[in-house]
Protein backbone atom coordinates (compact mmCIF):
# COMPACT_ATOMS: atom_id res chain seq x y z
CA UNK A 1 0.00 0.00 0.00
CA UNK A 2 1.24 3.65 -0.69
CA UNK A 3 0.19 6.62 1.08
CA UNK A 4 -0.66 10.26 0.52
CA UNK A 5 0.26 13.38 2.76
CA UNK A 6 -2.19 15.31 4.47
CA UNK A 7 -1.54 17.57 7.04
CA UNK A 8 1.43 15.53 8.59
CA UNK A 9 -0.96 12.22 8.14
CA UNK A 10 -0.46 9.10 6.23
CA UNK A 11 -3.49 8.34 4.59
CA UNK A 12 -3.61 4.91 2.61
CA UNK A 13 -3.95 6.28 -1.25
CA UNK A 14 -7.06 3.34 -1.41
CA UNK A 15 -9.92 4.10 0.82
CA UNK A 16 -12.49 1.43 1.56
CA UNK A 17 -15.79 2.72 0.92
CA UNK A 18 -18.94 1.13 2.62
CA UNK A 19 -21.41 1.71 0.01
CA UNK A 20 -21.67 -1.43 -1.50
CA UNK A 21 -20.70 -3.68 0.91
CA UNK A 22 -21.62 -7.56 -0.02
CA UNK A 23 -25.43 -7.84 1.01
CA UNK A 24 -28.00 -11.41 1.77
CA UNK A 25 -30.20 -12.04 -0.95
CA UNK A 26 -29.57 -8.92 -2.55
CA UNK A 27 -31.49 -6.78 -0.29
CA UNK A 28 -29.32 -3.86 0.22
CA UNK A 29 -30.29 -3.05 3.38
CA UNK A 30 -28.89 -6.56 4.95
CA UNK A 31 -25.44 -6.58 4.86
CA UNK A 32 -23.80 -10.32 5.09
CA UNK A 33 -22.07 -8.73 8.08
CA UNK A 34 -19.36 -12.06 8.56
CA UNK A 35 -18.02 -11.38 4.70
CA UNK A 36 -18.16 -7.51 5.37
CA UNK A 37 -15.81 -8.01 8.53
CA UNK A 38 -13.79 -10.29 6.95
CA UNK A 39 -13.03 -7.76 4.20
CA UNK A 40 -12.13 -5.17 6.33
CA UNK A 41 -9.52 -7.19 8.35
CA UNK A 42 -8.09 -8.24 4.74
CA UNK A 43 -7.78 -4.41 4.20
CA UNK A 44 -6.38 -3.25 7.59
CA UNK A 45 -3.96 -6.51 7.18
CA UNK A 46 -2.78 -4.61 3.74
CA UNK A 47 -2.72 -0.85 4.99
CA UNK A 48 -5.85 0.31 4.12
CA UNK A 49 -5.95 2.82 7.29
CA UNK A 50 -9.15 5.40 5.21
CA UNK A 51 -12.40 3.74 5.85
CA UNK A 52 -15.66 5.71 4.35
CA UNK A 53 -19.55 5.11 5.57
CA UNK A 54 -22.46 7.35 5.66
CA UNK A 55 -26.14 7.61 7.46
CA UNK A 56 -28.07 6.34 4.61
CA UNK A 57 -25.89 3.62 3.42
CA UNK A 58 -27.25 0.32 3.46
CA UNK A 59 -30.38 1.41 4.63
CA UNK A 60 -28.77 3.06 7.45
CA UNK A 61 -26.95 0.30 8.00
CA UNK A 62 -23.56 0.66 6.96
CA UNK A 63 -22.53 2.65 10.37
CA UNK A 64 -23.51 0.01 12.71
CA UNK A 65 -21.65 -2.74 10.44
CA UNK A 66 -18.28 -0.29 10.05
CA UNK A 67 -18.80 0.13 13.59
CA UNK A 68 -18.56 -3.39 14.88
CA UNK A 69 -15.99 -3.97 12.18
CA UNK A 70 -13.21 -1.61 13.43
CA UNK A 71 -14.37 -1.72 16.98
CA UNK A 72 -12.07 -4.61 17.05
CA UNK A 73 -9.12 -2.39 15.86
CA UNK A 74 -6.83 0.20 18.20
CA UNK A 75 -8.67 3.50 17.56
CA UNK A 76 -5.08 4.74 16.21
CA UNK A 77 -4.76 2.29 13.52
CA UNK A 78 -7.62 3.39 11.18
CA UNK A 79 -9.58 7.03 10.03
CA UNK A 80 -13.04 6.96 9.78
CA UNK A 81 -15.35 8.73 7.86
CA UNK A 82 -18.94 9.72 7.93
CA UNK A 83 -21.45 12.42 6.50
CA UNK A 84 -24.54 14.63 7.48
CA UNK A 85 -27.66 13.03 5.43
CA UNK A 86 -28.27 16.70 3.74
CA UNK A 87 -29.23 15.15 0.56
CA UNK A 88 -32.30 14.49 2.25
CA UNK A 89 -34.47 17.11 2.77
CA UNK A 90 -36.42 15.98 5.76
CA UNK A 91 -33.21 15.53 7.70
CA UNK A 92 -32.28 19.83 7.63
CA UNK A 93 -33.36 20.34 11.04
CA UNK A 94 -32.16 17.61 12.43
CA UNK A 95 -28.13 17.38 13.03
CA UNK A 96 -28.15 17.70 16.58
CA UNK A 97 -29.90 14.57 16.83
CA UNK A 98 -28.42 12.65 13.94
CA UNK A 99 -24.77 13.49 14.82
CA UNK A 100 -24.22 11.72 18.17
CA UNK A 101 -26.66 8.87 16.80
CA UNK A 102 -24.00 8.71 14.19
CA UNK A 103 -21.06 8.19 16.95
CA UNK A 104 -22.99 5.74 18.70
CA UNK A 105 -23.56 4.09 15.34
CA UNK A 106 -19.70 4.06 14.48
CA UNK A 107 -18.73 3.07 18.36
CA UNK A 108 -16.38 5.99 18.23
CA UNK A 109 -15.44 9.33 20.76
CA UNK A 110 -14.70 11.14 17.55
CA UNK A 111 -14.87 11.29 13.89
CA UNK A 112 -11.66 11.48 11.83
CA UNK A 113 -13.19 13.16 8.91
CA UNK A 114 -16.40 14.16 8.54
CA UNK A 115 -18.49 15.79 5.70
CA UNK A 116 -21.98 17.81 4.54
CA UNK A 117 -23.24 14.93 1.78
CA UNK A 118 -23.88 15.45 -1.30
CA UNK A 119 -23.22 19.46 -2.01
CA UNK A 120 -25.89 20.01 -4.55
CA UNK A 121 -28.49 21.92 -6.58
CA UNK A 122 -31.68 20.75 -4.62
CA UNK A 123 -29.85 20.96 -0.96
CA UNK A 124 -27.53 24.13 -1.63
CA UNK A 125 -30.09 26.47 -0.31
CA UNK A 126 -30.34 24.52 2.71
CA UNK A 127 -26.81 24.11 3.62
CA UNK A 128 -26.22 27.85 3.30
CA UNK A 129 -29.16 28.99 5.38
CA UNK A 130 -27.40 28.76 8.58
CA UNK A 131 -29.50 30.66 10.36
CA UNK A 132 -32.98 28.14 10.14
CA UNK A 133 -30.97 24.81 10.01
CA UNK A 134 -28.11 25.51 11.66
CA UNK A 135 -25.84 23.08 10.01
CA UNK A 136 -22.40 24.55 9.15
CA UNK A 137 -22.57 26.02 12.60
CA UNK A 138 -23.07 23.20 14.60
CA UNK A 139 -20.90 21.11 12.74
CA UNK A 140 -18.27 23.70 13.06
CA UNK A 141 -18.80 23.43 16.77
CA UNK A 142 -18.26 20.09 16.72
CA UNK A 143 -14.89 20.43 15.18
CA UNK A 144 -13.94 23.09 18.04
CA UNK A 145 -14.91 20.61 20.78
CA UNK A 146 -13.12 17.74 18.79
CA UNK A 147 -16.15 15.97 17.90
CA UNK A 148 -14.74 16.17 14.28
CA UNK A 149 -10.90 16.29 13.46
CA UNK A 150 -11.36 17.36 9.45
CA UNK A 151 -14.43 18.54 7.88
CA UNK A 152 -15.25 18.65 4.52
CA UNK A 153 -18.08 17.97 1.69
CA UNK A 154 -18.53 16.02 -0.93
CA UNK A 155 -20.44 17.08 -4.19
CA UNK A 156 -22.37 16.18 -7.03
CA UNK A 157 -23.08 19.22 -8.25
CA UNK A 158 -22.60 21.38 -10.87
CA UNK A 159 -19.56 24.38 -11.03
CA UNK A 160 -21.98 26.86 -9.89
CA UNK A 161 -23.43 25.01 -6.91
CA UNK A 162 -19.51 24.47 -6.04
CA UNK A 163 -18.51 28.14 -5.91
CA UNK A 164 -21.16 28.94 -3.72
CA UNK A 165 -20.85 26.34 -1.27
CA UNK A 166 -16.82 27.38 -1.45
CA UNK A 167 -17.49 31.12 -1.19
CA UNK A 168 -19.51 30.28 1.91
CA UNK A 169 -17.67 27.98 3.47
CA UNK A 170 -14.74 27.53 1.86
CA UNK A 171 -12.24 28.54 4.09
CA UNK A 172 -13.47 25.97 6.35
CA UNK A 173 -13.52 23.30 4.16
CA UNK A 174 -10.32 20.61 4.43
CA UNK A 175 -11.23 18.27 1.88
CA UNK A 176 -13.27 17.49 -0.95
CA UNK A 177 -14.94 14.45 -2.08
CA UNK A 178 -16.27 14.49 -5.72
CA UNK A 179 -17.14 11.90 -8.63
CA UNK A 180 -14.12 11.40 -10.72
CA UNK A 181 -12.86 9.51 -13.04
CA UNK A 182 -11.45 9.32 -16.50
CA UNK A 183 -14.83 9.76 -18.19
CA UNK A 184 -16.58 12.52 -15.73
CA UNK A 185 -12.59 14.50 -16.76
CA UNK A 186 -14.22 16.36 -19.37
CA UNK A 187 -18.27 14.63 -19.14
CA UNK A 188 -18.87 16.01 -15.99
CA UNK A 189 -16.42 18.71 -15.62
CA UNK A 190 -13.88 17.04 -13.35
CA UNK A 191 -11.09 18.96 -14.27
CA UNK A 192 -12.80 22.24 -13.97
CA UNK A 193 -13.90 21.17 -10.71
CA UNK A 194 -10.20 20.26 -9.45
CA UNK A 195 -9.15 23.42 -10.39
CA UNK A 196 -11.32 25.45 -9.02
CA UNK A 197 -10.73 23.01 -5.52
CA UNK A 198 -6.91 23.70 -6.27
CA UNK A 199 -7.35 27.47 -6.38
CA UNK A 200 -8.96 27.24 -2.93
CA UNK A 201 -5.92 24.69 -1.72
CA UNK A 202 -8.52 21.90 -1.12
CA UNK A 203 -7.25 18.24 -1.96
CA UNK A 204 -9.61 15.72 -3.37
CA UNK A 205 -11.01 12.77 -2.28
CA UNK A 206 -12.46 10.60 -5.40
CA UNK A 207 -16.04 9.04 -5.35
CA UNK A 208 -16.72 6.73 -8.35
CA UNK A 209 -13.52 6.18 -9.05
CA UNK A 210 -15.11 3.52 -11.46
CA UNK A 211 -18.02 5.06 -12.79
CA UNK A 212 -20.35 2.46 -10.64
CA UNK A 213 -18.56 -0.36 -12.26
CA UNK A 214 -18.57 1.23 -16.19
CA UNK A 215 -14.65 0.99 -16.13
CA UNK A 216 -14.32 -2.13 -14.79
CA UNK A 217 -14.84 -3.74 -18.31
CA UNK A 218 -14.10 -1.64 -21.84
CA UNK A 219 -15.06 -2.79 -24.97
CA UNK A 220 -12.59 -5.14 -26.89
CA UNK A 221 -11.26 -2.49 -28.98
CA UNK A 222 -10.40 -0.19 -26.55
CA UNK A 223 -9.12 -3.01 -23.98
CA UNK A 224 -6.78 -3.63 -26.69
CA UNK A 225 -5.19 -0.29 -27.26
CA UNK A 226 -4.49 -0.03 -23.23
CA UNK A 227 -2.81 -3.42 -23.52
CA UNK A 228 -0.80 -2.67 -26.36
CA UNK A 229 0.75 0.29 -23.39
CA UNK A 230 1.15 -1.64 -20.19
CA UNK A 231 0.50 -5.52 -21.06
CA UNK A 232 0.46 -6.50 -17.60
CA UNK A 233 -2.21 -3.73 -16.22
CA UNK A 234 -5.67 -4.68 -15.60
CA UNK A 235 -8.41 -2.77 -17.25
CA UNK A 236 -9.72 -1.57 -13.69
CA UNK A 237 -6.05 -0.94 -12.72
CA UNK A 238 -6.36 2.16 -15.61
CA UNK A 239 -9.16 3.98 -13.64
CA UNK A 240 -7.27 4.13 -10.49
CA UNK A 241 -3.66 4.73 -12.07
CA UNK A 242 -5.50 7.49 -13.86
CA UNK A 243 -6.74 9.23 -10.74
CA UNK A 244 -3.11 8.56 -8.88
CA UNK A 245 -1.59 10.48 -11.44
CA UNK A 246 -3.66 13.94 -10.70
CA UNK A 247 -1.27 15.91 -7.94
CA UNK A 248 -4.71 16.98 -6.04
CA UNK A 249 -5.87 13.77 -5.33
CA UNK A 250 -5.07 12.05 -2.21
CA UNK A 251 -7.49 9.74 -1.30
CA UNK A 252 -9.74 6.60 -4.03
CA UNK A 253 -12.61 5.46 -2.57
CA UNK A 254 -13.41 2.07 -3.80
CA UNK A 255 -17.07 0.32 -3.05
CA UNK A 256 -16.50 -3.08 -2.71
CA UNK A 257 -18.99 -5.66 -3.12
CA UNK A 258 -16.89 -8.80 -2.58
CA UNK A 259 -13.29 -10.18 -1.50
CA UNK A 260 -12.01 -10.64 -5.12
CA UNK A 261 -12.63 -6.86 -5.57
CA UNK A 262 -10.41 -5.97 -2.67
CA UNK A 263 -7.64 -8.49 -3.40
CA UNK A 264 -7.56 -6.87 -6.51
CA UNK A 265 -7.68 -3.36 -5.94
CA UNK A 266 -4.97 -4.45 -2.91
CA UNK A 267 -2.30 -5.58 -6.06
CA UNK A 268 -3.15 -2.25 -7.80
CA UNK A 269 -2.84 -0.25 -4.76
CA UNK A 270 0.93 -1.98 -4.09
CA UNK A 271 2.68 0.69 -6.13
CA UNK A 272 2.16 3.98 -7.34
CA UNK A 273 2.46 3.49 -11.17
CA UNK A 274 1.40 7.13 -12.78
CA UNK A 275 0.49 7.18 -16.04
CA UNK A 276 2.73 9.08 -18.49
CA UNK A 277 1.51 11.58 -21.17
CA UNK A 278 1.04 9.14 -23.62
CA UNK A 279 -0.89 7.09 -21.56
CA UNK A 280 -3.22 9.82 -20.18
CA UNK A 281 -3.61 10.56 -23.95
CA UNK A 282 -4.83 7.35 -24.38
CA UNK A 283 -7.30 7.36 -21.47
CA UNK A 284 -8.45 10.25 -22.48
CA UNK A 285 -9.57 9.89 -26.15
CA UNK A 286 -10.92 6.63 -25.38
CA UNK A 287 -13.18 8.41 -22.74
CA UNK A 288 -14.27 10.74 -25.33
CA UNK A 289 -14.92 7.93 -27.76
CA UNK A 290 -17.21 6.36 -25.31
CA UNK A 291 -19.53 9.33 -23.65
CA UNK A 292 -19.98 10.47 -27.71
CA UNK A 293 -21.55 7.06 -27.91
CA UNK A 294 -25.65 8.16 -27.94
CA UNK A 295 -24.88 11.64 -26.53
CA UNK A 296 -25.82 15.10 -28.07
CA UNK A 297 -23.31 17.36 -29.41
CA UNK A 298 -23.73 20.25 -27.82
CA UNK A 299 -20.92 22.75 -27.44
CA UNK A 300 -22.87 25.50 -25.23
CA UNK A 301 -22.53 28.34 -27.16
CA UNK A 302 -26.08 29.61 -25.71
CA UNK A 303 -27.71 30.83 -29.41
CA UNK A 304 -30.49 29.01 -28.68
CA UNK A 305 -31.16 30.68 -25.02
CA UNK A 306 -31.75 33.84 -26.17
CA UNK A 307 -34.32 32.51 -28.99
CA UNK A 308 -36.02 29.71 -26.17
CA UNK A 309 -39.68 31.97 -25.15
CA UNK A 310 -39.63 29.97 -21.92
CA UNK A 311 -36.26 31.02 -21.16
CA UNK A 312 -34.72 27.48 -20.80
CA UNK A 313 -31.13 26.90 -20.18
CA UNK A 314 -30.54 24.51 -22.69
CA UNK A 315 -27.22 23.54 -22.85
CA UNK A 316 -27.59 23.26 -19.09
CA UNK A 317 -30.67 20.84 -19.85
CA UNK A 318 -28.69 19.10 -22.21
CA UNK A 319 -25.69 17.95 -20.45
CA UNK A 320 -28.05 16.92 -17.80
CA UNK A 321 -29.64 14.81 -20.65
CA UNK A 322 -26.13 13.19 -21.67
CA UNK A 323 -25.37 12.11 -18.01
CA UNK A 324 -28.97 10.31 -17.52
CA UNK A 325 -28.51 8.82 -21.18
CA UNK A 326 -25.02 7.60 -20.75
CA UNK A 327 -25.29 6.57 -17.68
CA UNK A 328 -28.67 4.69 -18.07
CA UNK A 329 -30.91 6.33 -15.15
CA UNK A 330 -29.17 7.54 -12.21
CA UNK A 331 -30.03 10.61 -9.99
CA UNK A 332 -28.02 13.04 -11.09
CA UNK A 333 -30.19 14.55 -13.36
CA UNK A 334 -33.13 14.27 -11.03
CA UNK A 335 -31.60 15.87 -8.47
CA UNK A 336 -30.44 18.47 -10.38
CA UNK A 337 -33.63 19.31 -12.28
CA UNK A 338 -35.78 18.86 -8.55
CA UNK A 339 -34.08 22.17 -8.02
CA UNK A 340 -35.83 24.60 -11.23
CA UNK A 341 -38.98 25.63 -11.14
CA UNK A 342 -41.85 23.67 -13.37
CA UNK A 343 -41.45 26.33 -16.24
CA UNK A 344 -37.76 25.56 -16.34
CA UNK A 345 -37.64 21.66 -16.62
CA UNK A 346 -37.66 20.04 -20.19
CA UNK A 347 -41.28 19.33 -20.14
CA UNK A 348 -41.66 22.93 -20.66
CA UNK A 349 -40.47 22.86 -23.87
CA UNK A 350 -43.34 24.35 -26.49
CA UNK A 351 -41.30 22.60 -29.47
CA UNK A 352 -41.74 25.80 -31.15
CA UNK A 353 -38.03 24.86 -32.65
CA UNK A 354 -37.04 28.84 -32.46
CA UNK A 355 -33.78 27.57 -30.74
CA UNK A 356 -33.09 25.32 -33.58
CA UNK A 357 -32.86 27.77 -36.11
CA UNK A 358 -29.96 29.21 -34.60
CA UNK A 359 -28.17 25.57 -33.51
CA UNK A 360 -24.63 25.67 -35.39
CA UNK A 361 -24.73 21.70 -34.29
CA UNK A 362 -27.96 21.20 -36.11
CA UNK A 363 -29.58 19.70 -33.08
CA UNK A 364 -33.38 18.78 -32.77
CA UNK A 365 -33.40 20.21 -29.46
CA UNK A 366 -37.21 20.01 -29.38
CA UNK A 367 -37.03 16.34 -29.77
CA UNK A 368 -34.36 15.79 -27.46
CA UNK A 369 -36.63 18.28 -24.61
CA UNK A 370 -39.46 15.84 -25.59
CA UNK A 371 -37.50 12.38 -25.02
CA UNK A 372 -35.92 14.00 -21.79
CA UNK A 373 -39.34 14.52 -20.64
CA UNK A 374 -40.57 11.04 -21.36
CA UNK A 375 -37.28 9.24 -19.82
CA UNK A 376 -37.81 11.48 -16.44
CA UNK A 377 -41.54 9.77 -16.52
Amino acid sequence: MFYRDFQGMKLSALGFGAMRLPVVDGDDSRIDEETSLRMVDMAMANGVNYYDTAWGYHGENSELVMGKALARYPRKSFHVATKFPGYDPSNWSRVKEIFPKQLEKLQVEYFDFYLFHNVCEMNIDAYLDDEKYGIYSYLMEQKKNGKIQHLGFSCHGNIETLTRFLEAYGKDMEFCQLQLNYLDWEFQNGREKVELLKKWNIPVWVMEPLRGGKLAKLAPEYEAELKALRPKEDTPAWAFRFLTSIPEVTVILSGMSNEDQLEQNLITFQDDKPLNEKEMETILQIADKMTSVGTVPCTACHYCVSHCPMGLDIPHLISLYNEHVYTGGGFIAPMALGALPDDKKPAACLHCRSCEQVCPQQIKISEIMGDFAARLG
